[in-house]
């Protein structure tokens, strides 16, 4: 009979819930187990010990019991399901204690939060039918049940349509204008259905924004978010690889996509759930944001830990841009807290000038080809071309030129025949992206919008200064992530998502408490 030696199997034991095998079979085979090894781990002399080892070390082992050999076959990945969700499940029930003061309705949100950061629910149930074009109808039908519950919450709760419209202009035109663009798409249909996804985005934002406490309300989207996502994302990678690896395009490497559709996807998913969770373990640190559980800190520094493993990925195959984001991030958050600590005072112009600065940066390195970048290549591990990104740029530039002011209409550009044909699904840049589906006219009113966030987000900083701080370094973030990455074309991206929930909210979160 094999087993590995038995230090190294003393050194890979983790408790398990043993009181879950309750079906009599498994119950018997492992009572055989335990009186075939008894002569041989004398220490060992528990139910629970037994059933430990074995589900850790996870193979096919003979077992000699009077002289008859019977293979007892002990599944890691079902009892991993299992703890995963049941650990999954506390924390939402710590998560619910730590918000009293949000309705039922903000699941509405959340579950729309969740699937799009993560992969479709065609990806789960292949059966639902489908294709690349037209979507499928499971998805189709889950995002119009949420938008038409959205609606009637909103209607029901009396929501002041005029007033948010009105504190959120720019927004509103950017909508109204990818509405329009879909006139001059070649696919308006198909434009249409994708231009409703946006128009879901800024329902989801408002149904936050009428909650009783807007700004807890988005703590909550956060930490259910960050709670469910990334321990399954490590569950699929460790125990179910088939739906949580790949095989990259270009090197043919392992790379690690968790819940999400990419490697990239869940660098940003991490990039997103690392920051908060500093910044929230930051507050707590410094007396606010108090715990409701003694150990709720030890635990969301578990969930930081497998935020940083997932982000590290197998070997070298890790999300460069979301490392640099989040080292970005974490520099601007260091720099306003040191700034407030000497009595320095940041400018709302230099702010905006800053977030400006990048975005025409991220939209010159188009037209330099990546030359810009040449500094960064070498200190993140990176060849000439960042992973192919500059021969991308180079192919889809001059298409993007063709129709540079107006672009070809929202959603009108990536389908199954041109993702065919240039071999990628988006332009590796956000800008790039926005530049290719509404031109130049739409990069200056995506820029707006986020430079009026920007101007909210100063603001906030005389009210809630935490708050202010962690708005502050999502824009700039967002603002650098898409230099390489895309995703700010689509208000459905969660990090454009969170920029959309803060901004939205902003006029209510701080306003004075009388007020609200």
């Amino acid at each position: 009979m094999f087993f590995p030696k038995r230090n190294k199997f003393i050194l890979k034991i983790i408790i398990a819930p043993w009181r879950l095998v309750t079906a009599p079979s498994v119950q018997y085979q492992l009572f055989l187990i335990r009186k075939s090894l008894r002569s041989q781990f004398r220490t060992l002399t528990t139910f629970r010990s037994y059933f430990t080892m074995l589900f850790v070390c996870g193979r096919l082992y003979p077992i000699y019991v009077n002289n008859a050999s019977i293979k007892v076959k002990i599944l890691p990945s079902i009892f991993a399901l299992i703890l995963c969700t049941a650990f999954v499940f506390f924390l939402l029930c710590l998560e619910r204690k730590q918000s009293p003061d949000v309705t039922r309705a903000l699941w509405i949100p959340t579950f729309w939060m969740l699937i799009t950061a993560s992969k479709p629910l065609s990806t789960w149930f292949p059966s639902s039918g489908g294709d690349p074009e037209f979507g499928s109808p499971l998805d189709r039908a889950f995002l119009i049940v949420l938008m038409c519950i959205a609606l009637w919450m909103l209607t029901r709760r009396k929501y002041d349509w005029p007033t948010a419209m009105k504190k959120n202009a720019w927004l509103i035109i950017l909508l109204f204008f990818m509405l329009v663009s879909i006139l001059w798409s070649n696919i308006p249909y198909v434009s249409f259905k994708r231009w409703t996804r946006e128009f879901q985005a800024i329902l989801m934002a408002f149904v936050v924004h009428s909650e009783p406490s807007p700004r807890q309300a988005i703590e909550s989207i956060f930490r259910r978010a960050i709670y469910i996502l990334i321990p399954f994302s490590v569950l699929l990678i460790r125990y179910f690889p088939v739906y949580g690896r790949i095989y990259g395009r270009w090197l043919g490497e392992e790379e690690w996509i968790g819940v999400t559709l990419q490697k990239n996807g869940l660098g940003r998913l991490c990039l997103i759930a690392a920051f908060f969770l500093i910044w929230t373990l930051v507050r707590r640190r410094q007396g606010s944001n108090p715990p409701i559980w003694k150990y709720q800190s030890h635990v969301e520094i578990l969930i930081l830990l497998m935020s940083f493993y997932l982000m590290r990925g197998p070997g070298g195959m890790y999300s460069a841009t979301a490392i640099t984001a989040l080292v970005i991030g974490l520099l601007v958050y260091l720099g306003l807290y040191l700034m407030k600590k000497f009595g320095k005072n940041l400018s709302s112009g230099t702010l905006m000038s800053i977030v400006a600065i990048i975005i025409v940066f991220g939209i010159a390195t188009l037209f330099a080809g990546g030359s810009s970048l040449t500094f960064y290549v070498s200190s993140v591990g990176r060849d000439a071309t960042l992973t192919g990104r500059t021969n991308i740029w180079a192919a889809l530039l001059p298409v993007a030129m063709q129709r540079a002011i107006l672009g070809r209409g929202f959603g009108g550009f990536w389908t199954p025949r041109t993702r065919a044909e240039f071999n990628v699904s988006d332009g590796h840049s956000g800008y790039l992206d926005v530049l290719l589906n509404i031109g130049f006219v739409g990069i200056v009113l995506v820029s707006i919008f986020l430079l009026s966030s920007c101007r909210k987000a100063y603001r906030g900083l005389s009210h809630d200064f935490d708050w202010g701080v962690l708005w502050i370094c999502f824009l700039i973030m967002a603002a650098v992530h898409n230099i390489t990455e895309s995703s700010i074309a689509t208000l459905t991206s969660p990090l454009i998502a969170i920029i959309l929930f803060l901004t939205v909210s902003s006029v209510k979160v701080f306003a004075p408490r009388a007020q609200i």
